[in-house]
């Protein structure tokens, strides 16, 4: 124990004056005699006996208070764990990512708790201490040391933050802007998430460096959001039927039963939905569209999950307003049923080349190419078909007639090809109704269905997964995975072949195959944390950039290319939210962020653990404490020591108030 003012030690002289008073009574005796006093010097003798013990007590009681009272002017004080110093450079690491806004004690939420625990740090150290406060957004006022006044004006200022940050981030953030050679105090405030705080390094810590680890313990609340969403069919065609598919996580250790799920387009609620999640769990819902207009559609999946805010709106970006780009090759120029099938301008962009003059640049922006009736092609063309497909292009191939075998194995690279001997018409066989190639396609599932008649030209034995098969199970169109997609077409599209183009099976089919091949580069959505996006545009103004307009406007980096345009996104500055990509008075598309979901999983690194992946040595140490009040008296204990004056004040009236006690009632 040690003594604020130990000169006060010297008044403790001051007991020596009720000894002196209890042992020398100054006052005058006078005898008085009686004819028979036997019984009076008996009631004497036992008055006497406990006048001295009342005495006594009195004498120790002022003896105490006097002892207790000095003491409590010396201030007596239990000593510092850690010392004080002047020349200290104090940095705090403050966690504001949106998982602080979940409440702690006292429905206090983790940011506000985190604020005054900050402010209690910056209290107990001398006005000579320069502090540099640190935060998820990597602000320029964390890059210089502030003073205490500073610093507290800046803890004002501070707000929750859509980034999140590794521990490795924030550790080379501080260690960018310190010198090694002084030692460093640093304080770390945060919830210590598991999903967020990433691999912790024990040499990320060197010896110069004191690291004092604060965790706030939130409360145990279940957390709904969303994980993943994404339509049944990958590429919107307006007027097509289609549904939108959302998978909801529950990361609490409760049940959540009824939740309503709402779904709005454009800013108008056209769907609801009530599901139950398992504690722990997942569920799945669905919501019906139906893209009946061209262009944009802002789509926002959202729901209360109180206290858990943060991550109840989930953003889509539907883009209705992209083309299918077709490229057919054949001979001459005269309209084929393949020209007549994607002549719709308003979906696809259409375009036929003769033999004799292809624009073998066009292929790079085509969903899909389509070989038709080719008796032989040359070795650049099926080099330039390859590629594509190893590209992962998607291409149709019909024969001719007459195709030679050897040109159409080198394009195909199937095993097995060769020319079939059929020559008669056969029906082709019923549709698998379960392959995912067909979904949608029918509304009733009939065996009845009026079927396509055709004679093969080509043939590369049996294929049990062919989309369209004979009745004697020979393929009639296949799909072959090449990195690209390869559909193969037995028979020419001719009247003396086939009469496949005049089934009604025969658009749903060809359609399909093009969206399956849509190289579309706009996504439903996109996650915060991710930093280059590519959009597929043709022909941009060079000299005007591409904007993000939205909740804010953004210029991102970009590089423009002859058909696309890649972003690299200030990722630490954006917010969620809709975003719509414009050049000059055009808008390019339609763009949805979200949240991260890791930052929506809650479950907590124990501190201890934190320390012992930390090394646990010395230089790294653990507060405790579960609210602020506790830290308060924590954190003075370690760094001012305990102090003890009230508790001496305490006794000096207790004894005070013994002594009136006395006097008072023992007779």
């Amino acid at each position: 124990m040690s003594f604020v003012y130990p000169a006060f030690l010297w008044a403790l002289a001051v007991l020596s004056i009720p000894i002196i008073i209890h042992l020398f009574n100054f006052r005058k005796t006078q005898k008085v005699y009686f004819s028979s006093n036997r019984f009076l010097r008996q009631v004497q003798e036992a008055t006497s006996a406990k006048r001295k013990l009342k005495h006594y007590l009195i004498l120790a009681s002022r003896l105490l208070f006097l002892f207790f009272l000095v003491l409590a002017f010396a201030q007596p004080f239990i000593p510092a764990k850690e010392q004080v110093s002047a020349q200290q450079s104090i940095i705090l690491y403050l966690d504001n990512s949106f998982s602080m806004s979940v409440p702690i004690g006292e429905k206090t939420r983790a940011l506000d708790a985190g604020i005054q625990i900050a402010n209690e740090i910056v209290s107990i150290f001398p006005p000579e201490t320069r502090f540099r406060i640190i935060t998820n957004d990597f602000a320029p006022f964390s890059n210089t040391f502030k003073t205490k006044a500073e610093l507290q004006d800046l803890l004002t200022q501070i707000r929750l933050s859509p980034v999140s940050r590794s521990f490795n981030e924030i550790k080379e953030r501080i260690d960018n802007t310190i010198s090694s050679a002084t030692q460093q105090e640093i304080f770390w405030i945060s919830d210590f998430q598991r999903s967020t705080l990433g691999n912790l390094n024990p040499d990320a810590i060197d010896s110069t460096q004191r690291v004092h680890l604060i965790p706030l313990t939130l409360e145990s609340v279940s957390n709904i959001f969303v994980d993943t969403a994404y339509l049944e069919n990958p590429f919107v065609v307006g007027g097509e039927k289609n549904t939108l598919h959302v998978k909801l996580r529950n990361d609490g250790s409760r049940s959540v039963d009824q939740l309503l799920i709402k779904l709005s387009l454009n800013g108008i609620q056209t769907g609801t939905s009530s599901i139950s999640i398992p504690a722990k769990g997942e569920a799945f819902t669905s919501f019906d569209l139906v893209t009946t207009n061209r262009g944009t559609t802002e789509a926002l999946v959202s729901f209360s999950d109180y206290p858990v805010s943060f991550d109840n709106d989930f953003y889509l970006a539907l883009n209705f307003s992209e083309k299918i780009h077709v490229i057919e090759i054949k001979t001459g120029l005269a309209e084929s049923p393949v020209g007549k099938v994607f002549g719709n301008r308003d979906v696809f962009s259409f375009r036929a080349y003769d033999i004799t003059n292809i624009n073998y640049a066009a292929f790079n922006e085509a969903d899909l190419l389509v070989v038709n009736a080719l008796d032989r092609l040359d070795v650049p063309l099926i080099q330039a078909l390859r590629n594509y497909i190893q590209q992962g292009g998607s291409l149709m191939v019909i024969p001719s007639a007459s195709p030679d075998v050897n040109v159409y194995k080198s394009l195909l690279a199937i095993p097995g090809l060769s020319i079939s001997a059929s020559t008669t018409l056969s029906e082709l066989d019923n549709p698998d109704f379960n392959n995912p190639f067909f979904e949608n396609v029918f509304e009733e599932r009939s065996n009845r269905l009026v079927l396509p008649k055709a004679r093969p030209v080509l043939d590369w034995g049996n294929d049990r997964t062919a989309l369209l098969k004979f009745k004697n199970d020979k393929p009639f169109l296949s799909v072959f995975d090449q990195s690209g997609k390869l559909y193969v077409l037995a028979s020419p599209l001719t009247t003396d072949f086939t009469d496949f183009n005049n089934n009604f099976l025969f658009l749903p089919v060809m359609y399909r195959m093009a969206v399956s091949g849509k190289k579309s580069n706009w996504k439903p959505y996109y996650n915060l944390s991710e930093t280059l996006i590519t959009m597929r545009v043709d022909s941009l103004p060079a000299e005007l950039p591409v904007k993000l307009v939205g909740q804010q406007e953004i210029i991102p980096t970009q590089r423009k290319l002859p058909d696309r345009l890649i972003l690299d996104l200030p990722r630490f500055t954006m917010q969620s939210g809709f975003y719509h990509a414009t050049i000059a008075n055009d808008t390019l598309g339609l763009l949805a962020f979200n949240q991260n979901s890791s930052e929506s999983l809650l479950e907590q690194w124990p501190g201890q653990e934190i320390k012992r992946q930390l090394g646990n040595g010395d230089h790294v140490t653990l507060f405790e404490a579960a609210s602020v009040d506790t830290f308060s008296n924590e954190i003075k204990t370690r760094y001012l020591g305990t102090p003890l004056w009230k508790y001496a004040l305490l006794m000096a009236l207790f004894f005070l108030l013994v002594e009136i006690l006395l006097i008072r009632f023992l007779k």
